[in-house]
Order: C-alpha cells, then structure tokens, then sequence
C-alpha cells in the first residue's frame, strides 16, 4: 500500500504556482486576484474559505473575502456577481456553497460569468469539460486528476466506480475518468444511495472514488484486493479525542480498507488539499487568459 499524500503533492504544485505567479506579477504589474463570497456562518465553509484565502497569500495572489449574512437575499447576492462579472481587476471567484435555503444555488452558479467561475460548476465548463475542451473543471475532480497524475498512476483500460453523483464531485468525475485521456480512459460505473446492493460493484474496481458524505461507508469487503481508493469524503464526527469535540473522517474506514489497496488517499492530508490547490491552479489560469481570452 502506497500513500496518496496530498500534502506532499499540493505543497510542491503550490511552489509552481507561486513561481508562474510571480511571472505574471512581474509582467503585468499585479497579483491573480480571487474572490470569495461567503454567505452565513456555517462552520465548514468558514474554514474551508479560510484556508483558501491562506493558500492565495501564500502563492502571492491577491484575494478577497466578501461576506454576507445568512439573511441576506437573493437579489443582493446575484447583484454582487454581476458586480464582479463587470470587474476587470477580478480574475475568478467563488461563491461558497452551500447557500441558505431561500437563495437558488443553480440560479447563483448559472450568474456567474463562465470566464471567471473558477470553481468549473456554470454549465459552459461543465458541457465544455464533457467534450474534453479546455475548461475550469470542477476543483476537487480536477485535484484527482492532478494527485493521479504526480504518482504517474496509469488509469487506461481501469475498471472505476464512483460512490456519489453530485454535480460537485461524483458526476463530473465520472465524465473524466471516462475521457478519452490519461487519467481517464476508464469503463465507468456510478453508484449512489438508490443503487441496489453498491458492493456488487464497488469490489470489482480497480479504481473507487468515494464521494458520498458518510463516514466510514466504504468498508474492507466493499473493495478488490490491490484497488486505488480515493477518499473524498470529509465528515466531521463527534469525538472525546480532540479539544474541539470532534474529528475529521473520510467516507472510507482506512484502518480496515488500506490494507487491501495499492494506493488510497488519507483523511485529512489527501483530496482536500488538492481541492485548493486546483482553485489556484483555475484562478491562475483566468488571469492568465489561458483558457478564455
């Protein structure tokens, strides 16, 4: 069993983006800015954008941290987007979800000009993604795609199953890991909560991705023995061990499960960190203009 160290892996891809950054601060006169709209006091999407606004400053981008209160409405919000839309000194930004119930989450995502959704969710990166077109794709897939490719791990022909059909990560994963690219090139099945009997599918991958938000679901006798396990999963779980009564967990039971792999990816220290470092990786590559000029 080898580690998918995502804090090895990000670390060093964060080194090249800070130097392309720096380039392109010399070059332009300014910093790749990102945007983040928080909206509400949710404590997960408090640290989640926490930590990617720590990661542009040290990539040396400049960022923004717009919030709002969780009562603040819809109109206001779509407002701001088209604020940032129009605002030629933003290169991308993100609205963090998930949203208070009263503001449309696909309405919000569909406002925000493709050109700058560096977070890859607006349905033109989606359907351009699809077509293997150059595109903003989705953050945690795409930090996926990256890990597989630094350990050279080789996915053509691979047998993959993904646990989970969001539109966030188990759907456009899916599309990629059937792309006719490397990584990709995968037959691939999709499993979710009404998929009668999910083991019958899931021990027969070469590669289970694990993106259901349960923790501890995928279990030892769920997975071929030598399989890639990726563990996107991140559900925080009451615990006596720690000092702030709780702890973080993957969708996947590790002590059990990493015996049987060839590779799988930790909770924390493994997807997460990739997530952000795909966020800079898009967030560079609009002010840059490398995909849509």
């Amino acid at each position: 069993m080898q580690l998918l160290d995502g804090k090895l892996v990000s670390e060093k891809l964060k080194n090249t983006i800070a130097a392309e950054a720096a380039t392109f601060t010399e070059q332009t006169g300014r910093q790749p800015h990102l945007v983040a709209i928080l909206v509400g006091n949710d404590g997960a999407s408090e640290t989640y954008v926490a930590s990617k606004m720590k990661n542009c400053e040290k990539v040396g981008f400049k960022s923004t941290l717009v919030r709002y209160d969780s009562s603040v409405s819809e109109a206001e919000l779509l407002q701001k987007i088209d604020e940032l839309n129009k605002d030629k000194g933003v290169d991308g930004f993100i609205v963090q979800l998930p949203l208070p119930k009263h503001i449309d989450a696909e309405k919000v995502t569909e406002a925000i000009d493709f050109r700058k959704d560096v977070d890859g969710f607006h349905p033109i990166n989606l359907g351009r993604m699809q077509r293997n077109l150059p595109a903003f794709i989705p953050a945690t897939p795409y930090g996926i795609l990256l890990m597989l490719e630094e350990y050279g791990i080789d996915t053509t022909g691979k047998y993959c199953v993904v646990i989970g059909r969001s539109n966030i990560v188990g759907s456009p994963m899916s599309i990629l890991m059937a792309r006719n690219s490397n990584p990709g090139n995968c037959t691939v099945t999709i499993v979710h909560s009404k998929t009668p009997d999910i083991t019958e599918y899931t021990k027969k991958a070469d590669i289970l991705i694990a993106a259901i938000g349960k923790a501890d679901f995928v279990t030892a006798d769920m997975v071929k023995e030598g399989a890639i396990v990726i563990d996107v999963g991140i559900n925080r779980v009451v615990s006596n061990e720690t000092k702030s009564g709780f702890k973080l967990k993957g969708d996947v039971k590790f002590d059990e499960v990493a015996a049987k792999t060839s590779y799988i990816t930790p909770v924390p220290g493994g997807v997460g960190l990739m997530t952000i470092v795909s966020l800079l990786k898009n967030t560079l590559a609009a002010a840059k203009k490398e995909i849509y000029q």
